[in-house]
């Protein structure tokens, strides 16, 4: 059994979706399942429905309209029968999308936001399907919602494991090739939820670990894991392999090639994780697993954009102890604030945090109360694993340094 995970990128257009065609009949499908992720923007497209959904309806239906055109264009580049059954299941998608958003009386942004956002993978998954069995690759569509059962915490959801493996485990046949969505679940009401941004890739794994496969492989366009993110940094180095740590220690540091829940259930069971690129699929790409040496040896660069730095100093000059620490991460939990660096001393506290939930403005008029806080929104969180003077230097050069932080492998520095 082997699992194989496409992201967006992959199948942004007709072409992409021809390749993974062609990527399956040159590496192999028997015994496969391939997790699908939405096509090429089509996330962003979502999310512009949902905002307009709640601060501008009369932009609703024009949004829709985009992500429409969107994929009835990759539909006729694909099929030329335009009586072909995939395109009268695509509108009933997007039929049920309009139904939702005709009748949902829930105010809640977060759940409005996971059963509208889902629509991308299902939509996907189907045109992959029918693309595949068009051609004489039959494959079985699934619906990932009827086998990984999470919690409500809607937009990051919380996998319950006992019920999602035994409905793996009952309603899967490994013997033919299966394509599911990534990034969905549902919970005890049958209503949709996603596990976070990116979560593609923790579908595979946890498919993986219920199926006992042999291995996972995510193809991405890139050749692998690299040291950096060439958007960002240039030179950047293939990594051969590397270690379920290492990998885990990149992916919580924000490295965008893994997603962060990934890691743990493939190094429950030992899985191999392969990361490859669609456009070279017989290249062997980076392999991670257990006990193995990063190779090359080289610094690791990692950055997260649009981070806010929250400094805190207490009003009377006395020590920032257990007590006030505890409050602090009691409010930053409270309003879903992501922790990336902590740094205190006797009578200060910097936290830098990832405002997804967008709730910065309640945290801060809460942390006023007590302290005298300073916050710098817009900073970039740059994370070196295995520096090097030189790789400090690159990084801070033509920057205000607002905070810095070292250990033995890894040093972390918020600039301006």
């Amino acid at each position: 059994m082997q699992v194989f995970k496409f992201g967006g990128a992959s199948v942004k257009d007709a072409n992409g979706v021809k390749n993974i065609a062609s990527l399956l009949q040159k590496v192999g499908y028997k015994n496969t399942l391939i997790v699908v992720s939405a096509m090429g923007k089509t996330t962003n497209a979502l999310e512009l429905v949902i905002k307009n959904y709640f601060e501008n309806k009369t932009e609703l239906q024009s949004a829709l309209q985009e992500v429409k055109k969107y994929h009835n264009e990759i539909l006729l580049d694909l099929f030329a029968n335009e009586n072909h059954q995939v395109f009268k299941k695509v509108t009933g998608f997007f039929n049920e999308l309009n139904q939702f958003l005709e009748t949902n009386k829930s105010p809640d942004y977060n759940f409005v936001y996971d059963q509208i956002i889902g629509y991308g993978e299902l939509i996907s998954t189907l045109i992959v399907s029918e693309c595949l069995n068009a051609i004489g690759l039959k494959n079985n569509w699934i619906d990932v919602r009827e086998h990984i059962k999470t919690d409500s915490y809607y937009r990051r959801a919380n996998v319950n494991w006992e019920e999602t493996q035994q409905l793996i485990t009952t309603n899967f046949n490994k013997s033919i090739l299966n394509i599911t969505q990534g990034f969905l679940g549902s919970d005890a009401n049958n209503f949709t939820t996603t596990l976070g941004r990116e979560g593609s890739d923790y579908t595979a794994a946890i498919f993986a670990y219920c199926l006992n496969a042999d291995n996972v492989t995510i193809w991405k366009d890139v050749p692998g894991v690299l040291n950096a993110d060439p958007r960002y940094f240039e030179n950047a180095q293939l990594l051969n392999q590397i270690s379920y740590r290492e990998a885990i220690e990149l992916a919580f540091y924000g490295a965008s090639v893994i997603h962060p829940k990934t890691l743990q259930p493939l190094q429950g069971k030992e899985i191999p994780l392969y990361v490859k690129s669609f456009l070279n699929p017989e290249a062997p790409g980076t392999r991670i697993g257990k006990n193995i040496t990063l190779d090359p040896m080289v610094p690791c660069f990692i950055v997260k954009k649009n981070q806010v730095l929250i400094s805190l100093s207490s009003l009377d000059f006395s020590y920032i102890v257990e007590e006030n620490i505890s409050e602090i991460f009691n409010l930053l939990h409270l309003y879903k604030m992501k922790v990336d660096v902590i740094q205190n001393s006797a009578i200060s506290f910097s936290v830098c945090v990832d405002n997804i939930y967008n709730n910065l403005d309640k945290l801060l008029h809460h942390l006023k109360a007590k302290f005298k806080v300073t916050c710098h929104e817009n900073v970039s969180l740059y994370t070196i694993r295995h520096y090097t003077q030189g790789a400090i230097n690159q990084i801070e050069e033509g920057k205000t340094v607002l905070l810095k932080q070292l250990t033995q492998e890894t040093v972390q520095v918020v600039s301006k």
